[in-house]
């Protein structure tokens, strides 16, 4: 597709695509992409028996990692490589074993090479278990060949 004639909805997919199809992490957690477009992704996780902790409910480094992924497909849907510079994160409520986890990402700010990137994860029942914060620094180079990135 040309450049020219790309949409930011299917740069973005695209982008998506190609970042999935190299990530062993997200998929072998179980993670999926839900949507995605310019600055924003949404992915989900069924917390399964392994990804539980001493009192039987989700280990917070599994939500934190669903809530980074998520934070790294929405901060890479420009076709500029993007990296995590900070992020934190909030737990409210546990996720519960067997629930499907839903992390919204949505960008608050881009500005040159830094972006700010809120995530919000929740549960089936839509309460929100965690809330997350990442900054991001974009890298140099592309995800796939194209001339003009600024559209």
């Amino acid at each position: 597709m040309k450049a020219e004639l790309m949409t930011p909805d299917a740069r973005a997919r695209k982008c998506a695509e190609l970042m999935f199809a190299k990530d062993s992490a997200s998929p072998g957690l179980g993670m999926a992409i839900q949507s995605v477009g310019p600055g924003h992704a949404v992915m989900t996780m069924t917390v399964r028996p392994d990804m539980l902790n001493g009192h039987r409910i989700c280990h917070g480094g599994f939500i934190f990692a669903l809530a980074d992924s998520t934070f790294a497909f929405a901060c890479n849907t420009y076709n500029q490589l993007t990296v995590a510079q900070q992020n934190q994160i909030t737990y409210l409520n546990p996720g519960k074993a067997g629930e499907v986890l839903t992390a919204r990402a949505d960008e608050v700010s881009r500005t040159g090479r830094s972006g700010i990137y809120d995530v919000t994860v929740t549960g089936e029942d839509g309460r929100t278990v965690a809330l997350f914060r990442g900054l991001s620094r974009t890298v140099k180079g592309q995800h796939f060949p194209e001339e003009d990135t600024a559209s």
